[in-house]
């Protein structure tokens, strides 16, 4: 096996991003304003876990438009 065919537990931005096809600067923005996926602080090193970005993007699931989200779901 390849090293580069191993599964990857943490990603760069640039991969997260590219996991998530969306820019590298929008999850650098949403690090300073909020609302984006969970990230972890290595020294100076951003990484993404895998399973953060796959839960991340489980919770944004909506099935319309008028759906707030599973974070404004009440308990029942």
């Amino acid at each position: 096996m390849d090293v580069n065919d191993t599964p990857r537990r943490f990603l760069t931005t640039a991969q997260a991003s590219r996991q998530l096809s969306i820019s590298p600067r929008t999850l650098e923005r949403w690090r300073v304003d909020g609302g984006g996926p969970p990230y972890r602080k290595l020294g100076q090193l951003v990484r993404y876990a895998v399973e953060d970005l796959d839960a991340w993007t489980s919770d944004a699931r909506r099935v319309s438009t008028s759906d707030p989200g599973s974070e404004h779901k009440q308990a029942s």
